[in-house]
């Protein structure tokens, strides 16, 4: 189905081909018989562009639309030469001879081309959009998936350690449990659009930093160092979080003791820069906690959400495990 845009294109392109055809410049005046050929010519090629170009070359079938081209440029040709000439010069040698194959092709195919090729750009540029759509609707809904994946890693990491926490009849279990509940909050129903503000996403960065201290208790420290943000800065939610969530979960496995955990946010110009450090135990292989769901999934976030605005480092060093990530940001 033909849409209103597409028709109006068309109609002012057919007008605008025939006026520069027809125009004689040096009378002036619009050629009268070549109007009315060209308004033959604009015909037959709607012949080409709305049935042998969507039937036949559209669906790779090239032999049978250049035969279905030749023969309507063919039948174009005879009517143009047996009906419309005689009857439109009756008296002059054109009416009475055909001057060859060659000029008849001279005469018919460019106007033809130009019509045909200007819609065959018209439909690309509609399949493209099409594909660019698709493609959104796609990486959006990938972006989903990804996003629906935190909340039960999230939930998968903190329960263990709730479970350990009711088995020792800790009394910070119902403090840890309050956290808990606030940064599945912010999970579940504040953080479903694209981008949130920075500071609130900051806000609740706090908040699950001082969930996880408090299962560290006395045996470490935790550092959060936060610059004074200024300006209304957006960033997608959940990033930062799994970085912080590995943190803890590097320097907590196998080590009862010296905990250290450096964490700073800083923005300059509209480039955030996240430094988090983090030590582990001798010994211990961060293999199956640096490949695990929550970076990897991560990481396919920033290729969809900040392509060719992030650098991501990973360094181990020393017992001593650093991510560096510098974000280009938008602001409202």
């Amino acid at each position: 189905m033909i849409s209103r845009k597409e028709l109006l294109f068309q109609i002012v392109l057919h007008i605008l081909v025939l006026l520069f055809f027809s125009f004689n410049r040096n009378t002036g005046a619009i050629m009268v018989h070549r109007a009315i050929f060209l308004t033959f010519y604009s015909l037959a090629t709607v012949s080409v562009t709305y049935y042998l170009m969507p039937n036949f070359l559209y669906r790779k079938k090239y032999w049978q639309f250049f035969v279905g081209a030749a023969i309507v440029v063919a039948v174009v040709i005879l009517i143009e030469e047996l009906v419309l000439e005689p009857i439109i010069f009756p008296d002059s040698e054109r009416g009475r001879t055909f001057p060859g194959i060659y000029i008849s092709l001279l005469g018919v195919l460019p106007v033809m081309c130009i019509l045909s090729g200007f819609k065959f750009g018209w439909d690309a540029l509609k399949k493209q959009a099409q594909i660019d759509e698709l493609e959104s609707t796609i990486q959006e809904s990938e972006l989903q998936f990804l996003r629906s994946q935190i909340n039960p890693h999230f939930l998968f990491n903190n329960l263990n350690n709730l479970y350990s926490y009711a088995l020792q009849e800790s009394p910070k279990t119902p403090e840890i449990i309050l956290e808990m509940s606030g940064v599945l909050r912010y999970m579940l129903y504040e953080s479903k659009e694209k981008l949130v503000p920075l500071k609130k996403e900051l806000e609740q960065l706090g908040n699950f930093i001082r969930l996880y201290k408090l299962q560290i208790e006395d045996r470490g420290e935790v550092h959060f160092d936060v610059d004074d943000i200024k300006g209304d800065y957006r960033i997608a939610p959940l990033i930062l979080i799994v970085f912080i969530e590995n943190a803890f979960k590097h320097s907590q496995s196998g080590q009862s003791s010296d905990i250290k955990i450096d964490i700073s946010v800083k923005l300059k110009n509209s480039y955030l820069e996240f430094h988090c450090r983090n030590n582990y135990e001798p010994g211990f292989s961060l293999d199956s906690v640096a490949k695990g769901i929550g970076l990897k999934n991560v990481k396919k976030r920033l290729e969809l959400l900040y392509p060719k605005k992030h650098i991501l480092q990973i360094e181990e060093a020393d017992n001593s495990y650093h991510v560096y990530l510098k974000l280009e940001l938008e602001k409202v």
